[in-house]
């Protein structure tokens, strides 16, 4: 079954600022029987919860063509039985996502003249995703996922299927051409002789190269260039060398997994990619914690949370890892920078993290989910200044 996940580009749309009430229901979900069965009557006590919300702001008419979207969904029998780890739900009066995630989010209803992304956040910017583009000469299957867990995605329209769907009637023709030459026999007959122009291998060698050209173009174009994670290729291994010389897609990693893919499960795929992706992961992080340690000795750093809240708003933060694994309950007042610290035991109360995160993200700079035993400060942040 095909999951949808969150995409990049839908993204900045959650971060416009509206008119008008803006709808976020986070809720954990299960991907097996039983555990998922109760999800759809955990959603709607979350939709009731945002519904009672809403009576102040809506009429009776108003809230029930607004929330009709949130109705539809909860009526979903098929929706309801093919669940991720986690589920987001956005509706505004001119917006409607829904997002099944893999990784677990807190079960909430927010109301307000925004959307609420923070938990979306940490699903977004963790350093650990990765796609895997699974390829045969017969299909082409698209996964997206993380150290833990991983599912196939839906694939654009544009990208081809099948080698067949790919080139259509340029398919070469299989037989080998033959062209006829003659000398005398015996009582003078004429024989016929033929000789191959190319053999067969070579054509279907041809055919397999259009066919990954054309893929690695689709996939770059309509995936790879959104979601900007990198690529890693499950194919026979006579097939790397060949989709590699054609494919000029930056993400596409060096390494890649060798086999049917066909004859993998999604875990065990899962595993193969995560032993190849750990070292760039490693690399990554451990390039941005020298960065961040160079940047303290120059002043272009900071663990502060108020002095990383002002450089934040003034779009000084080029890049900020942030402790996946802490809450610090309170806010970042968006005019003045001011940190206020709230109460552990307030399960609709902000978190200072997040807020800094969401902050650096809307004046352009990096977000970078890092788990808590990779962080180089002890305040849950650590920012690197532009300037």
């Amino acid at each position: 079954m095909t999951m949808t996940m969150p995409m990049v580009e839908h993204f900045p749309e959650l971060l416009l600022n509206r008119t008008g009430p803006c709808v976020s229901i986070y809720l954990p979900t299960g991907r097996r029987f039983p555990e998922s069965r109760q999800d759809v009557v955990r959603f709607r006590n979350l939709l009731r919860a945002a519904e009672s919300s809403l009576t102040e702001v809506l009429g009776a008419a108003e809230l029930e063509a607004f929330t009709a979207p949130l109705h539809e969904l909860a009526d979903r029998e098929r929706f309801w039985s093919h669940s991720l780890d986690g589920l987001a739900v956005f509706l505004h009066a001119d917006f409607f996502k829904v997002y099944k995630l893999q990784r677990a989010v807190p079960e909430r209803a927010v109301v307000a003249d925004s959307f609420h992304i923070k938990p979306l956040l940490r699903v977004l910017q963790s350093a650990d995703r990765f796609q895997l583009l699974a390829l045969t000469r017969e299909h082409v299957r698209l996964f997206q996922g993380n150290r833990d867990a991983v599912d196939e995605i839906a694939l654009h329209a544009a990208v081809p299927r099948t080698l067949i769907e790919a080139l259509g009637d340029e398919v070469t023709d299989a037989h080998t051409a033959l062209n006829s030459v003659g000398r005398l026999g015996h009582g003078g007959a004429q024989i016929a002789m033929h000789a191959g122009s190319g053999s067969r291998k070579d054509e279907i060698d041809k055919d397999t190269a259009r066919f990954f050209r054309i893929v690695d173009r689709a996939i770059l174009e309509h995936h790879s260039k959104h979601a900007g994670l990198p690529l890693v290729l499950a194919a026979l291994p006579e097939y790397h060398a060949l989709f590699h010389d054609v494919s000029h897609n930056p993400l596409l990693l060096p390494r890649a997994i060798a086999g049917n893919p066909e004859a993998f499960s999604a875990d065990e795929l899962r595993q193969k990619a995560w032993e190849i992706v750990e070292p760039r992961y490693a690399a990554r992080l451990q390039g941005l914690m020298d960065e961040y340690g160079a940047g303290l000795l120059r002043g272009l750093a900071s663990d502060a949370l108020s002095e990383v809240a002002t450089a934040a708003l003034g779009g000084r933060v080029r890049t900020v890892l942030v402790d996946d694994d802490r809450v610090l309950p309170g806010l970042v007042d968006r005019t003045t920078a001011q940190v206020s610290h709230g109460q552990s035991d307030d399960p609709h109360g902000d978190d200072i993290l997040d807020d800094l995160a969401e902050i650096v993200l809307r004046m352009g700079g990096d977000v970078v989910m890092v788990p808590r035993d990779r962080m180089p400060s002890m305040t849950g942040i650590a920012a690197i200044y532009r300037f």
